[in-house]
């Protein structure tokens, strides 16, 4: 739904959220500092990297308050989602969203699906060490997006790091250390992707906040679980399930939560707990109890996904029906 076009990016946007990458020592250990942009700068020109040369011509926006990942909302993706389409809108072709890898795969993920529609490529990226310690990966990861955005990168959301372009909506963070920290899941794959996009999902279109929560299950889990986030306000809920889409089936408390959880409106998605694989709710009677109490699978879908897709559709204020149409259908290879 998108053009396959890999145009060289000549003006980008730099969107520097805080994160690790710019963070320096505080009394209290590690925090988000501003004045990332001269240090970028110095950088560059050290590297011998020339803006409209050998990058990108770029400008420089700080996203203010600063935040450590770990504080990421989806009230800041919403801040992120129009301070992208702001700066496309004023002639940037290309956005480089500056991120602490914590939640970096879940923003990458969600603004994958609440920029469909944007002909501009949005690359996110970040640093397991901070820009200027021993062994930093913070000015390669910065300097190499902007020169795969030089080269050309197709329209849409990616996540580029230590040399690798990947795929938001496929991938998550799987180590806490080193290097590689993202990586794609081998899920399962299978869903035939839209012929045209709603119009409501456009990303021109206005986008609410919306509440969703993620429930793994485990031996032990019962109904007052359910009927707690429900009461909580959730408007959906992603049921990360065993296997390939089993849950305590035997338990009617469980059964009868989910039931009237999802009379009430709540829209409910299972993924599954592994690495890899997806649902499949039907091979099991314990997967088909659980669609019968108005659980849809998410296929293949990571917990990233699964978690800004939710988001972005009941944002644009979908009915429930075509909620669970859109769970089961791909967007942004979500599920192909």
């Amino acid at each position: 739904m998108t053009s396959s076009s890999n145009t060289p990016a000549r003006q980008v946007m730099v969107l520097y959220t805080g994160g690790t990458i710019g963070m320096q020592a505080s009394a209290n250990g590690l925090a988000p500092a501003s004045g990332f942009e001269a240090r970028m700068t110095t950088q560059l020109a050290e590297a011998g990297l020339q803006a409209g040369v050998d990058i990108p011509c770029w400008r420089f926006l700080e996203l203010l308050p600063l935040i450590d990942s770990a504080n990421m909302t989806p009230a800041n993706w919403q801040c992120m989602r129009s301070a992208i389409t702001r700066a496309v809108a004023e002639g940037c072709d290309a956005v480089l969203v500056l991120h602490g890898t914590d939640t970096l795969a879940y923003s990458a993920a969600a603004l994958s699906f609440q920029l469909l529609g944007l002909v501009a490529p949005v690359v996110f990226t970040g640093s397991m060490l901070p820009a200027g310690v021993a062994d930093s990966d913070a000015w390669e990861n910065l300097n190499g997006a902007l020169q795969a955005l030089a080269n050309g990168v197709a329209p849409g959301v990616h996540l580029f790091f230590h040399g690798e372009l990947l795929q938001p909506t496929r991938c998550a963070k799987i180590r806490s250390f080193g290097r590689n920290p993202f990586a794609t899941l081998q899920r399962a794959h299978g869903a035939q992707p839209l012929d045209e996009l709603p119009s409501q999902l456009d990303y021109r279109q206005p986008l609410q906040l919306a509440k969703v929560a993620v429930l793994p299950l485990f031996p032990g889990i019962d109904g007052n679980m359910v009927d707690g986030l429900v009461a909580g306000g959730a408007q959906g809920l992603v049921l990360e399930c065993y296997g390939n889409g089993t849950g305590p089936s035997d338990n009617p408390g469980f059964l009868a939560a989910l039931q009237l959880a999802h009379d009430s409106g709540v829209c409910l998605l299972a993924i599954t707990q592994c690495q890899q694989g997806g649902v499949e709710l039907d091979v099991y009677e314990a997967g088909s109890r659980l669609r019968g109490a108005g659980v849809v699978s998410g296929g293949g879908m990571t917990r990233e996904a699964a978690l800004g897709k939710l988001h972005a559709l009941l944002g644009a204020g979908l009915a429930q029906v075509d909620v669970e149409r859109l769970l089961q259908a791909d967007l942004c290879g979500e599920r192909v």
